[in-house]
């Protein structure tokens, strides 16, 4: 399609058009930010790619503009990515790579949130019906320095090829049901273990704590097996060597603390050996229990890939104008 036929089109039939037609020929600049701002409007997210001054206009308009080293300095003034390589496959390695962390941010973000709430409200819970601390501060960071650890490899994990396929936004509402889900049903299995401790093993303050230590370490760090993808673990998607060594390493240090020397030191005693198998049966039916809660979890949360988003002018020109402000406070007046 010609410049001259696209001047006689409304916008209805623009649009109509653009979904026919691969090439638009012999276009004006204000042709070009016409047609940007037709799909926009209709919810399209348009990129637009150029290197001259008559093609500003269009890199000023789409919502990302393209532009590269040796182009005018408006065109590289007006867009948003200037490309030193001489290859579109610089921005497709990009946006994968973006995508792939976003995505492994986004997993620590459910497991963090999930197992703080569940740990707060057992701790809570124990603390009003114990007459000791159900553990000791120096336990409780312990804990969390061991179990953040684990979570360092996150970053090497493998993603899915379906979080790939479509960009992902920022869903407070998804990770706010996600904490409000899977928080209780560790607090669940907490509150088992507690029934074993004191109803079983008839556990003092310190048994209470060594075993209480130990599954509450191997449950938060073991559930980023089911949390981390929402295929089937291990047999449809597999996490990397990293991070499923680093999960396994934590968890048997959890395991080994209060039987090794150091035990005394940390407030620990050595648990039976009962207790440990007791302990590898609630691990895994709590893995199997966060596998089941999460399918229907994620049918009544909607599709992985994000539907699009209409963002409107006052959008574009405060990310235009973000390279030139500042947070600073505006001086006023003196009279």
């Amino acid at each position: 399609m010609t410049g001259p036929e696209l001047d006689q089109l409304s916008d209805d039939q623009l649009r109509a058009a653009a979904e026919q037609a691969g090439i638009f020929a012999r276009v004006s600049p204000e042709q070009k930010a016409r047609l940007i701002r037709v799909l926009r409007r209709e919810g399209r997210a348009v990129g637009f790619l150029g290197d001259g001054v008559n093609d500003a206009l269009a890199l000023h308009d789409a919502d990302i503009g393209i532009s590269v080293d040796t182009a005018t300095d408006v065109a590289k003034d007006a867009a948003d990515v200037i490309l030193l390589e001489k290859s579109l496959d610089v921005l497709a390695d990009g946006v994968n790579e973006g995508r792939r962390i976003f995505a492994n941010t986004i997993k620590y973000v459910l497991m963090g949130t999930a197992s703080n709430f569940g740990n707060i409200f057992s701790a809570a819970a124990a603390s009003a019906i114990l007459t000791f601390l159900p553990l000791l501060p120096s336990q409780i960071l312990l804990n969390n320095l061991l179990y953040d650890s684990s979570q360092l490899a996150i970053p090497t994990d493998r993603v899915d090829a379906e979080q790939l396929a479509a960009p992902s936004h920022w869903d407070i509402g998804l990770i706010k049901r996600f904490m409000l889900v899977f928080g209780p049903l560790s607090s669940l299995f907490d509150f088992i273990t507690f029934g074993i401790l004191l109803g079983v093993l008839h556990a003092g303050p310190e048994l209470f704590r060594s075993g209480w230590f130990a599954e509450s370490l191997a449950t938060q760090t073991l559930v980023i097996f089911a949390i981390r993808t929402r295929r089937v673990p291990f047999l449809r998607s597999r996490p990397s060597w990293q991070l499923a060594s680093a999960a396994l390493v934590v968890v048997a240090i959890g395991v080994v603390l209060p039987l090794s020397p150091l035990a005394g030191v940390l407030g620990f005693v050595a648990p039976p050996a009962s207790f440990y198998l007791v302990l590898a049966g609630l691990v895994v039916v709590y893995l199997a229990l966060v596998e089941v809660a999460k399918k229907p979890f994620y049918q009544h949360s909607g599709p992985s890939t994000a539907q699009r988003i209409r963002r409107g002018r006052t959008h574009r020109i405060q990310r235009r104008a973000a390279r030139f402000s500042t947070a600073a406070p505006v001086p006023q007046a003196v009279h």
